[in-house]
């Protein structure tokens, strides 16, 4: 862990032992990078909101702390495209765009561990290859965390509001 991204205010997860937490870590409360969970805490929630634009923020600006080559910037550079994708397809109507973005988003994600930090990651890959083939697929769906479907509340949008 880099200093950098150390977040000793991110609780641990609400369920199970997600890929980047170890109990017996004292910094950032088990978290491997305390910022990038606290990151996905605000992006998926977003996300799950329709928060679309508000959400790729939210993992953007993660992404940035994290070298090429990374699995940490390989999970936020493919959830990047993920809001990216849903927000091209629900406020725009744009599935070619949709589509576009959804294949590179598959392309980051391959290898990512299946519970990220949480994210139930083989159902993100799942619900984006059936997008591929029928858009609706993402109409309504929200993000598996920490085995449950959160939303935005009013910390997460001062969180996005924050980084713009």
């Amino acid at each position: 862990m880099d200093e950098h991204t150390r977040d000793d205010t991110v609780g641990p997860p609400t369920s199970g032992s997600p890929t980047g937490w170890d109990p017996d870590r004292a910094v950032s409360n088990g978290w491997e990078h305390g910022t990038l969970r606290r990151a996905t805490l605000h992006g998926v929630r977003l996300f799950n909101s329709g928060a679309f634009h508000e959400a790729h923020d939210c993992f953007e600006a993660e992404w940035y702390n994290y070298g090429r080559g990374s699995t940490e910037s390989a999970f936020l550079h493919g959830m990047v495209q993920v809001a990216a994708g849903a927000y091209k397809h629900v406020d725009f109507r744009d599935d070619s765009g949709m589509r576009s973005l959804f294949r590179t988003a598959l392309q980051y994600l391959h290898g990512v561990p299946s519970d990220y930090y949480g994210v139930d990651v083989d159902d993100v890959r799942a619900t984006l290859d059936r997008a591929l083939e029928d858009p609706t697929a993402v109409d309504g769906w929200q993000i598996e965390l920490s085995g449950s479907h959160p939303t935005a509340d009013r910390l997460d949008r001062e969180y996005a509001e924050r980084l713009e």
